[in-house]
C-alpha cells in the first residue's frame, strides 16, 4: 500500500503548518508537517485540534480570537474552510507601518 493510500485509508492528510513570532515560541517549532484528520473543516477546527496536542499549543492558541491564519499564503478567517490547503500558517496580529 502506498503512503498516499495508507494516509487516505486512515482518514488523514498531510499539511505543512508554519508558526510565526510568539506562536512559534509557544509551540516550540517553526513548522511541522502533520497528518490532520480529514474531518477538520475550518481553521477553528484545526486550532482546537492543535490545542489538544499539548501545553505549548494550548498556550499559543489560548485566545482563539487573537491568532491569525493563512491558507496557502492567503489570509483566512477562523470560519474559513480548510479545503485542500497544503500549508497553513499561524501568526499574531500585525500592525501597519
Amino acid at each position: 500500500m502506498s503512503t498516499a493510500t495508507a494516509t487516505a485509508a486512515a482518514g488523514t492528510r498531510p499539511v505543512r503548518i508554519v508558526y510565526f513570532a510568539w506562536v512559534r515560541e509557544s509551540v516550540g517549532l517553526p513548522e511541522q508537517t502533520l497528518d490532520i484528520p480529514a474531518d477538520l473543516a475550518t481553521v477553528t477546527d484545526l486550532v482546537r485540534w492543535l490545542k489538544a496536542r499539548g501545553e505549548g499549543y494550548e498556550a499559543a492558541f489560548a485566545d482563539e480570537t487573537v491568532v491569525r491564519a493563512a491558507l496557502d499564503q492567503v489570509h483566512a478567517k477562523p470560519q474559513a474552510r480548510l479545503g485542500q490547503a497544503r500549508e497553513i500558517a499561524f501568526f499574531p496580529p500585525m500592525t501597519g507601518g
